[in-house]
């Protein structure tokens, strides 16, 4: 797993503070938070996906975050903050939960394909925020029981698939 600087979270609360910002200055209407929640679940799941494109794709994320974050916050501060934070891991997906984050993803390239160009930028910027937050050892430990959720829900379609109640 690629670890991820504090320069990288810094830009990834960035953008999460900007993404809520917008809401609660605005109306604060649950509706607006889902290209965020969504982008966050979505990057989260990201992190979990070894060896497959979402995987690799959260690897390339969390680089870019932190390349770009070191040198933004190099350049305002004159400090480096490029060192890596303690790395962590939400655990993993069984065959069933891997379907379930499967169909989370068609789901978040569908709803990005309908959003308009500020849900668009809010639920890209969320899912870069969810992928480098929960590579981290303090996120990914809250949120660990995240996998688990998927693996049971996939399990348990997979049981009334196959005939069981």
């Amino acid at each position: 797993m690629i670890g991820t600087t504090l320069a990288g979270v810094a830009i990834a609360l960035a953008i999460l503070f900007l993404n809520l910002r917008k809401w609660w200055t605005g109306g604060r209407a649950l509706k607006d938070l889902i290209p965020t929640g969504q982008g966050l679940i979505t990057g989260a799941f990201g992190t979990v996906c070894v060896g497959g494109l979402a995987g690799w794709l959260s690897g390339c994320t969390r680089q870019a975050a932190n390349l770009g974050g070191g040198k933004v916050v190099t350049g305002t501060t004159g400090s480096d903050s490029g060192s890596t934070i303690a790395t962590g891991s939400l655990g993993s997906l069984t065959e069933e939960g891997g379907v379930v984050v499967f169909i989370l993803f068609v789901a978040t390239v569908a709803a990005y394909k309908a959003f308009n160009k500020e849900e668009k930028g809010r639920l890209l910027g969320a899912v870069l925020a969810g992928t480098v937050l929960c590579a981290t050892a303090g996120v990914a430990g809250m949120l660990s029981g995240l996998p688990d959720l998927a693996n049971e829900l996939g399990a348990s379609a997979r049981t009334v698939l196959e005939g069981g109640v």
